[in-house]
């Protein structure tokens, strides 16, 4: 839906969008695309940004009608679950006839006022919604995201990329976009998010915690010492720790017969992770994996002030958790 207001370029005018949800970086996008869209239609058209909780019958008709400097003009229009109640009726009025020479987006985060929302889509507005992926959904999110900028980016690059920026949708959608532009018409794969990211934080704590899952001590130790040695914040190196070991309980102890998608969800990670955390799982039982759990806790309460040295703690939850592996 998003990639259609940018990629086709459909007319606009005459039309109303209803963006709905929570996700403000994916809302203001849908904003920019509809003024693409609208400057392709008129380049001269006027654009107006107003509060919904500001509007009466008089400004609705002002801002509906074409302005003095332009024959067409968009109006942006946000916060619709704070619009006055007497403004309900006047504002559907015109959803169900819109003018021919105005684009009309309503911006309306979802949180209240579901019987306005479902009028507005009754009367006719063209719903677009705008909600933040879920974690397991984020590495399916980048590879639309590449079909979207007309790059075709790889499910492990897109997995990579997810694990070295983090969960946030807008640095992910920036981290894809600035390969993009440094590597114009090229497919976007693991080993090219790889060389990007070479020493990232985040990637370089996982990469010891499912070293030292898979019992592999002495990677675990040696990609321990060079974190330490490229003062890697400590915190990240034990929150990887805990995900990854969280991730294992979660899978080992899932119902018989759970559904990928299901477990996914449930293990928080991306249907495409799944095989290879089932590969973690193999041999560890519930007493080693309640070990490593403590052997987490002791370490994340060290680097967090409890007065032990942080680095001799880290190592120690190295060897305890990869020892805790049967």
């Amino acid at each position: 839906m998003l990639a259609r207001v940018s990629s086709t370029k459909p007319r606009i005018l005459g039309t109303v969008v209803l963006v709905t949800g929570s996700a403000e970086f994916l809302a203001e996008r849908v904003v920019g695309d509809a003024r693409a869209a609208l400057a392709d239609d008129d380049p001269g058209a006027d654009v107006t940004e107003v509060d919904a909780a500001s509007l009466d019958v008089g400004a609705l008709a002002e801002l509906t009608s074409p302005s003095l400097l332009a024959s067409s003009r968009g109006v942006v229009v946000r916060g619709v679950d704070a619009l006055p109640d007497d403004m309900h009726q006047p504002l559907l009025d015109y959803v169900a006839g819109p003018a021919p020479d105005v684009a009309l987006l309503l911006l309306h985060p979802g949180a209240r006022g579901k019987k306005l929302l479902d009028a507005l889509r009754s009367a006719g507005a063209s719903e677009v919604p705008v909600e933040d992926p879920k974690p397991w959904k984020l590495t399916a999110w980048v590879v639309a995201e590449g079909r979207r900028l007309g790059v075709r980016v790889d499910a492990d690059a897109a997995e990579l990329l997810h694990r070295a920026v983090g969960d946030d949708v807008r640095a992910l959608a920036a981290g894809l976009g600035q390969l993009c532009s440094d590597h114009p018409g090229v497919r976007i794969d693991a080993e090219l998010v790889g060389r990007f990211h070479e020493g990232r934080a985040e990637i370089k704590a996982f990469d010891i915690a499912e070293r030292a899952v898979t019992g592999d001590r002495a990677g675990a130790l040696e990609l321990l010492r060079w974190a330490l040695g490229q003062r890697v914040p400590l915190p990240i190196v034990t929150a990887a720790f805990a995900t990854t070991v969280r991730r294992l309980v979660k899978l080992s102890f899932a119902p018989a017969g759970t559904s990928d998608a299901a477990l996914a969800r449930e293990v928080g990670c991306s249907p495409r992770q799944l095989p290879r955390l089932r590969d973690q799982t193999r041999g560890w039982d519930a007493s080693g994996l309640a070990a490593a759990m403590d052997a987490v806790a002791d370490a994340d309460a060290a680097v967090k002030g409890g007065g032990e040295n942080p680095g001799h703690a880290l190592e120690r939850m190295v060897l305890q958790v990869s020892g805790a592996r049967p």
